[in-house]
This record gives structure tokens, sequence and C-alpha cells, in this order.
């Protein structure tokens, strides 16, 4: 299967449809984290209810308190006064009918607002947790920024769709029916016919445009993950950057990206225009229609002036929250667009999981055998034939070989960031493929070649490995690690922040602190990966020590690039093109005449012959 592109977050699963997107939504608020909320989301219902009930029959003491003054003309004094009072009544209901009708949805947000939030941040915190357990391939491929910005879009469309789902176009349909009743009821069946038909004419135009609007909206979402994804990759290699004096290059691709970004948001803008404007047109059609209607009432005399006016004030009601509906379902449309992607993206499988009955791994003695293990990586050709060796328990196996050779990727299998094509892993006689992944980490011990830190403390950084570790503790794996000296010469000591990928520190530092890190969670089996590359010689040979410190009584497994930091181990095996093509102890592989005796000189005589010329002088050296 090729690689994904890594703007392939934009179309990386099967597309979510849009119901079962609202239906997984809304499923959220039944989950038992939010248990605590029901009380809340059933009062938030009935006060929603409510308030459009007030806001329907407002209008309509209007009109009787209007149509009680009119009765009054030519009546005595004391009728004068009964309708005074009459109309003060009306008027009064109708001033604490449209009060109630405003201040309900206030009071509901106000308390409701919890209840969103909690629902995104439990979204946002899946949707995050399941990144982390996607397999190493899918981030590979993938720029952190624009997957983030997926899980970033996804969540917070989960506050629009609750809020304008449950609160508004819901809730204003639900006026509609109560509008048009009272209507024909009261004033007539004409006047729900005009009301019914206005609705349905700006949903049907809203819904046609948004559609299209949706697809504009799409293509610009694709063109704002690509943009800040550029922008977060280059900020964050901006030493790359400054390397190869690419500061104008990266400035003109950001420039690329953000007028591509540019143009796809002002045809969004333009056809939010148009859209706009139509449905002001419709809803001002509506309005006149009715009024119109309602004037022919009051002349022919089945209409009293009251009456023309509750009808009017309850059509602008209605029409009122067209408005929002036209807005909250443009809201709608882009933010389905949104959770559609995030759902998409939580529906995506890892390449590697548990098996249904994996166990927790039980760490003994450390013993790793290799049986015939055949892996290759996506879109390359090459990658481990036939791989087979085994390591006892407390041995030190070296690994080696020509850059491209496989040795990472012995490593990357053995904590299971990939599994496999052919052949298996058995650590302690017990298959990787059988055991949960994190009861395997935890008991694997890395060291990498490019130690990369969270841009935290120090002290955050150094007990990764065990989040519980005292100072002490810290400090004591420190000090095991030759870091330190460098500890005490910080003014903030262990507080010290490191940056961003840690780059505050110099390589060496880093690389003590991954080793730090391994020495302090004192695992059964410690991986080492070109562990002393980014150290000077005198640093590697106090740090060597401590390494083999940390070695004593465990499986250690050591890719190197330096040979001298394997040269006493146990077994150094020697890869080439993914094969094994020698093993043995070192003054085997060097009285042997072959790749690794060829390296050997090579590193300790300063002959600066080109790696690939010696790879071909040893080749025959091999075969025979």
């Amino acid at each position: 299967m090729p690689p994904d592109s890594p703007d392939d977050l934009e179309n990386m699963g099967e597309a979510v449809p849009f119901s079962r997107a609202i239906s997984r939504m809304f499923a959220v608020l039944l989950r038992p984290e939010l248990r605590r909320w029901r009380f809340r989301i059933g009062l938030a219902f009935l006060l929603t209810i409510a308030a459009k009930g007030l806001s329907v029959i407002a209008p309509v003491f209007m009109g009787n308190g209007i149509n009680s003054l009119t009765t009054g003309e030519g009546l005595s004094s004391s009728a004068v006064g009964a309708a005074g009072l009459s109309f003060v009544a009306f008027f009064v209901l109708f001033a604490g009918a449209r009060f109630l009708s405003n201040a309900l949805p206030a009071i509901r947000d106000a308390f409701f607002t919890v209840v969103t939030q909690d629902a995104q941040r439990l979204i946002g915190v899946d949707a995050f947790a399941h990144a982390q357990h996607l397999d190493l391939q899918f981030h590979l491929t993938r720029r952190s920024g624009a997957l983030y910005r997926i899980i970033e879009r996804g969540a917070g469309a989960v506050d629009y769709l609750i809020r304008f789902l449950a609160f508004n176009i819901g809730p204003t349909l639900v006026e509609l029916v109560f509008a048009s009743i009272v209507l024909a009821v009261l004033y007539g069946v004409q006047f729900s016919i005009a009301a019914v038909v206005t609705v349905a004419v700006y949903a049907g135009f809203t819904i046609i445009v948004t559609e299209w609007r949706n697809k504009q909206r799409r293509a610009m979402n694709v063109a704002d993950t690509q943009l800040r994804g550029i922008a977060i990759d280059t900020l964050s290699n901006f030493e790359t950057v400054k390397s190869f004096a690419a500061e104008n290059r990266e400035a003109a691709r950001y420039d690329g990206a953000v007028r591509n970004f540019n143009g796809h948001y002002v045809k969004v803008m333009r056809s939010l225009s148009f859209l706009n404007g139509g449905q002001e047109l419709i809803m001002t059609g509506g309005l006149l229609a009715v009024a119109i209607l309602a004037g022919y009432g009051a002349i022919n005399g089945t209409m009293r002036v009251g009456d023309v006016t509750a009808v009017i004030l309850m059509l602008i009601n209605i029409y009122r929250p067209l408005n929002i509906l036209g807005w909250a379902w443009r809201e709608i449309k882009q933010s389905s667009v949104d959770i559609e992607k995030l759902f998409s993206f939580m529906d995506r499988k890892s390449e590697v999981l548990d098996a249904p009955d994996a166990k927790p791994f039980m760490p003994k003695t450390g013993e790793i055998r290799f049986e015939h293990v055949g892996f290759s990586h996506a879109g390359r050709a090459s990658g481990l034939d036939d791989v087979t060796f085994s390591a006892p328990g407390g041995a030190f196996i070296g690994v080696v070989g020509p850059s491209g050779a496989g040795k990472s990727t012995i490593l990357k299998l053995l904590f299971r960031f990939y599994d496999p094509a052919s052949g298996r892993i058995l650590i302690d006689g017990q298959d990787v493929k059988s055991v949960t992944q994190e009861s395997l980490r935890n008991a694997l011990g890395l060291v990498p070649q490019e130690v990369v830190l969270f841009n935290d403390t120090l002290r955050f950084n150094l007990s990764y490995a065990k989040p519980d570790a005292s100072d002490a503790e810290i400090l004591t794996a420190a000090r095991s690690a030759q870091l330190s000296d460098f500890i005490k010469s910080l003014p903030e000591g262990l507080d010290t922040r490191v940056g961003e990928r840690g780059l505050k520190l110099s390589g060496g530092e880093k690389q003590r602190v991954g080793i730090a890190r391994a020495i302090l969670r004192n695992p059964p089996i410690l991986i080492l990966d070109e562990a002393t590359s980014s150290l000077d010689s005198g640093t590697e040979d106090d740090v060597q020590v401590a390494l083999k410190k940390a070695a004593e009584g465990r499986t250690t497994i050591a890719v190197a690039h330096r040979l001298s930091t394997v040269a006493g181990a146990d077994l150094i095996i020697v890869l080439d093109d993914g094969k094994i093509v020698e093993r043995g102890r070192h003054n085997e592989l060097i009285n042997s005449g072959g790749i690794y005796a060829a390296l050997w000189r090579r590193q300790t005589s300063g002959d600066e012959t080109p790696l690939s010329v010696i790879e071909d002088r040893a080749a025959p050296q091999v075969a025979e």
C-alpha cells in the first residue's frame, strides 16, 4: 500500500454520513460521564419549549389589548374605565410573555454551557487519545499541526451543533407549528398557509444555497489545513530553515498557501452575501403578503385592528428566528463538514492492534528471539529478509551495518511499532503480538539516536519514563548519565525549561537526558539506537561506563554506527540490505575479513574511502 500523502487528512477514510455523525454526536450526551448533567438537559428542553409557546401567545395579548381599546370608543365613562383596565391587563400579559420568551433561553444558555463544553471535551479527548494509539506509519506520513487542526475543528463543532439543532432549528419548527395552529384558529387558515409557505420557501432556498456553499467550504478547509500545516512545520523546523538559508523560500511557500486560502475565502464570503440577500427578500415578501391579507380582512370587517397587529407581530416573531435559522443552518452544515472529518478520523483503525485475547507481558530473563522475520516499509522495496537470531537473557547484542540496512527497523519491530510481514518475534517465549502493546513497551527502555524533548522543564522530561519519581531518583539517574554537573550549573536546576523539541540543549545534553530517562525507567530490556552518536569522545567514554552499568543484569540491544560501542558485545549482528550477512563476537568478525572488518578498519585508521567502496570490497569476502 503506498504511503498516504501528508495532506491526506482531508481524505483519510470513508465519509461519515451527516445523519450518522449527528446521531453519534448526540449520543455523547447519553454517556455515563455526562450523567450528572441529565437534569440540566431536561430542564433546558422544557425552558426552550416554554419560551417558544410564550413567543407565539404574546402577540395575541397585544392584539386583544388593542381591540379592547378600540371597542371602548363611544362608550360611557364607566365602560371606558372597564376597557382601560382590560387593555392594561392585556399589555402587561404581552410584556410578561415577551420578556419570558427572551429571558428563558438566556437562563437556559447560562446553565447549559457547561454541558456542551463537557461534551466537547469528551469528543476532543477521545480523538486526541485515538491519535495517540494509531500506528507509527500514520504519524510518519502526516503533519502533526494539520492533524491537531482536524481535532480542534471537529471538537469545536460539537458546541455549534448541539446548540443550533437543539435550541434553534428544532424549537423554531415547534414555534412554527404553534403559530400555525393559533393563526388558523383565531384569525384564519390563510395566514397559516402564508406563514408555512414562506418558511418552506426560505428553508428550501437556504438548504440549496448552503449545499452549494459547502463545496466551497470544504475546499477552503483543505486550503486552511495546508496553510496551518506549512506554518507549524516551518516554525518547528526553523533551525533547518536557517541552516539552508531558506527563509525567503519558506516565506514564499507560506505566501502561496495564504493566497490559495484567500482565494477560497473570497468565494465563500461572496456566496454568503448572496444567501443573506435571498433570505431577506423571501422574509420580506412573506411579511408583505400577510400584511396585505390582514388589511383586506380589516376592510371587509372580518378582522379588527388588534387582530391585524397580532397577525403581523406573530409573523415577525416567526420570521425573526428564521434569520437565525439561516445562520444556524449554515453553521450546522459547515460544522458538519468538520465533525464528519473528525469521525472519519476516529473510525480509522490502527494497523497495529492488540489481539482480542492479548495478555499483559510478563518479563522473565529478557530472552529475545527473531524467527525468520520479514518486513518492508510502505513505498520501499527493501526491508528485512528472513532475519533470525537469538539473544539470551542478560546478553549484550550489537547490531551494525551500512545505512539503510534495516538496523533501526529491528528495534521498531521489537517495540511493535510495526508488525512483521512474516515470521515472529518472541520475548521470554511470548509472541509480541500476543501481549498488550502497553505492557510490552513498559518492559523496554529506549535511548534513541535523536532524543526529542517536550517543551517543558528538565524535571518533566527526565521523569517521563517514571512520572512518580522523586527528585532524588531523578538526580541519581542524571548522575549516572553524566548530566548532574550540567543541572547544577543551571540557575533553575530541574525547573529549567528546555524549549520546543529541546532546542535549548545541545545534542550531547539531549542525548544524556535520554540516557538518564532509560536509567530511571530501569527496564528489563534496554534498547540503544545510536545512543552516543551526539557525544564527544570524552563524554562518550563516561557515558559508555554509565550505559555498561545500566546494562548489567538486563538484555541490551545496541544499534551502533561507531563499532567501538559494541566491540565488547556478546554477539554482533551485521546487516546488509535487510539480511544478516555476518554474526559473531568482535574478534571473530575481524578475523573473517568481511563487512564488519572493513568498517572497523575505516573507523580506526582514519581511512576516508567511501563506504560504498568498502562494501564492494567486502562483499566477495562475505560470499566466501
